[in-house]
């Protein structure tokens, strides 16, 4: 099916959905709920192995996105070199923070939490709850960089790794 005004998205495009990141739509549904014929697009995130039904006119209001622009990718690569803006604040605020700037779906914003929570080899150990919102950010980013440059997941988390070490 052709990209028109209803349908922004085809059958095969990889979308960014803000609480789970990168997913293809796999097919374009028609379903009556209670009564009502609802398009659907369906959505596929392989990584988490999770199917996701989104109402057509309801894509745009969930956040639903396409892939990041080669110029959003360079502003997230800028933001990972940048200095991590550790808030003084508890971790659990923090924790919270992150959190909200990873299910937003912005690119930048999750490479600020990546930025922010990167250990360098000469580091402190992170604790257990920041290492898994740090892999969680890094996952998105690198979900997202392999789907823009058509490489595969371990690449693209390799060009990473490469960055924050510069």
């Amino acid at each position: 099916m052709a990209k028109s005004k209803n349908h922004p998205y085809s059958v095969g495009d990889y979308i960014v959905y803000p609480k789970h990141g990168v997913g293809r739509v796999v097919e374009l549904e028609t379903q009556e709920i209670a009564g009502l014929k609802l398009e659907l697009y369906v959505i596929r995130f392989e990584k988490e192995r999770m199917t996701l039904r989104v109402p057509t006119n309801k894509a745009e209001a969930s956040g639903m996105r396409r892939l990041s622009s080669d110029a959003t990718l360079q502003e997230a690569f800028t933001t990972l070199k940048g200095k991590a803006r550790i808030k003084r604040t508890m971790w659990s605020r923090r924790a919270q923070e992150y959190e909200a700037k990873i299910n937003s779906g912005d690119l930048v914003s999750i490479a600020e939490v990546v930025r922010d929570l990167h250990r360098g080899e000469d580091q402190p150990e992170q604790s257990y709850s920041e290492r898994q919102i740090y892999e969680s950010a890094l996952g998105r980013l690198a979900r997202e960089l392999a789907a823009v440059e058509d490489i595969d997941e371990a690449a693209a988390m390799d060009k990473l790794e490469k960055e924050l070490a510069a």
